[in-house]
């Protein structure tokens, strides 16, 4: 990395890179399915995932604070080739969510020119990957462009959206309009044995993944020891606010069967403006909320892929993927990536339904997602036994019982998280259940293989090596 990019990041970049990385509001119509339950769930996940995530990666980072994050920390306590697992399934996680948010940005266009395109496939594929390829190239030109465009999107196309879909759903509930959900307490305690609840918990969870994702940059903030803490405790509170509430005002105002994975905010602010005579609104909006998925995107086709360059030169992965360009950006990462996307996203153009192909890629994001995160917490319990006098910026407090208690939660709700995401949801086609389950098994089987192949791979060589000197 040229030393123009050196400490690119403050504390606010920080923030805002983890808050965009995070915080979705194209998330918001999934959860919003929930209806006044949501509440519930939401704490839940908090409880169970986001405030143990972010604990746990806290600490890791400041004890660690190399270029690399969850790498550097599987790799200190389980070995490289542990290492490189956890970074690629953070990584190819990212390749396959990729297409659900895009396909927001998408259905977001699709809605303004013609509500009818939300559900075509073609007009879907072309935005995605018309979109992804233009993110690509922002990325090629190096850190300190990413995060310059990332502050931009975070702020006029998230935080400034997702405010205002909070204040018009409080205008509408202090106004006397009619609410589509109660907030009385038979609403709001949910029903447990209702099993497509606990299937939408996949959602929920999904919507708290990436709270580690800004520790890759190490190397591009100031005194990460005290960084990384103070930029994860606010982007907590701003993510569990936003995504609280911005959920309920989609709730308020659209009935559940009504809501559609793709375009629901959009249809949610057309019903707001639609009463309040501001139609006029709805390009502006529609901007701010490409500009938004945009910066989720970009922030996301950076930071795992930097991870993974740091796994390549340690040599997990053949010399060609360690190429950089004269920007430090990893060239020939980002272009796989790119290809990899773009055929992904064809999936759209082969499931009976759009709503299901975005679940079944959510649900398989989601599987690969919690086996990265039940590695980080089970690295950070045997690091902290293993290098208790590693210095850490962050503690986790109440000694080794605090951090066993804090990472046990954390286990908890991901093996919950990936044994709920088998089962298929009710209201969305996605074709029999055996076709559903077989294909996220093959999905997982298939994206979990490369590591194990690429590591039998460079054993090979090294012997071959070995053999030819001798």
């Amino acid at each position: 990395m040229s030393s123009s990019n050196k400490h690119a990041l403050t504390i606010f970049s920080l923030t805002m890179i983890t808050v965009g990385s995070v915080d979705s509001i194209r998330n918001l119509p999934a959860t919003a399915l929930f209806g006044s339950q949501l509440i519930f769930f939401f704490l839940l996940g908090a409880l169970f995932f986001l405030i143990p995530t972010a604990l746990v990666s806290a600490e890791l980072a400041s004890g660690w604070p190399k270029q690399g994050g969850i790498y550097i920390w599987v790799k200190e306590a389980f070995g490289k080739k542990t290492g490189f697992l956890a970074i690629w399934l953070q990584w190819i996680e990212n390749v396959i969510w990729y297409p659900t948010i895009l396909s927001f940005v998408a259905g977001t266009i699709g809605y303004l020119i013609n509500p009818s395109l939300t559900g075509n496939p073609w007009f879907l594929w072309t935005i995605i990957v018309a979109s992804f390829w233009g993110a690509t190239l922002i990325n090629l030109r190096g850190m300190r462009s990413s995060a310059l465009f990332s502050n931009i999107c975070a702020i006029s196309g998230l935080l400034l959206p997702m405010s205002l879909i909070i204040g018009l759903g409080a205008v509408w509930l202090f106004g006397g309009n009619p609410s589509q959900v109660s907030f009385d307490t038979q609403s709001l305690i949910p029903h447990v044995q209702d099993k497509s609840l606990w299937v939408s918990l996949t959602a929920i969870m999904m919507s708290f993944c990436g709270i580690e994702i800004a520790t890759v940059h190490a190397n591009d903030v100031n005194n990460p020891q005290h960084a990384f803490p103070k930029a994860l405790i606010i982007s907590v509170a701003i993510i569990l606010g936003t995504l609280i509430l911005g959920s309920l005002a989609i709730a308020v105002v659209l009935p559940q069967q009504d809501i559609n994975l793709v375009a629901g905010i959009m249809q949610a602010f057309d019903a707001f403006f639609a009463r309040y005579h501001l139609s006029g609104m709805m390009p502006v909006v529609a901007l701010m909320l490409v500009m938004g998925g945009l910066g989720g995107v970009s922030n996301w086709i950076i930071a795992p892929t930097k991870g993974l360059m740091v796994a390549a030169q340690d040599g997990n992965m053949a010399q060609v993927f360690q190429r950089a360009n004269q920007h430090g950006a990893p060239v020939v990462m980002l272009i796989a990536q790119a290809i990899i996307v773009t055929l992904l996203s064809t999936l759209f153009l082969f499931m009976p339904s759009v709503n299901g192909s975005y679940w079944l890629l959510t649900a398989l994001a989601a599987q690969l997602y919690m086996l990265m995160y039940l590695l980080m917490f089970a690295a950070a319990i045997k690091l902290r036994i293993r290098q208790p006098e590693q210095a850490r910026g962050f503690r986790i407090p109440g000694g080794l019982p605090g951090l066993l208690f804090v990472a046990g939660v954390g286990i908890v709700g991901a093996l919950t998280t990936l044994v709920v995401s088998f089962m298929p949801p009710d209201g969305i086609n996605i074709g029999t259940v055996t076709r559903y389950e077989l294909t996220l098994i093959s999905g997982l089987l298939l994206m979990c293989l490369p590591p194990f192949l690429s590591t039998w791979m460079q054993g090979r060589r090294e012997l071959d090596k070995g053999l030819v000197a001798e």
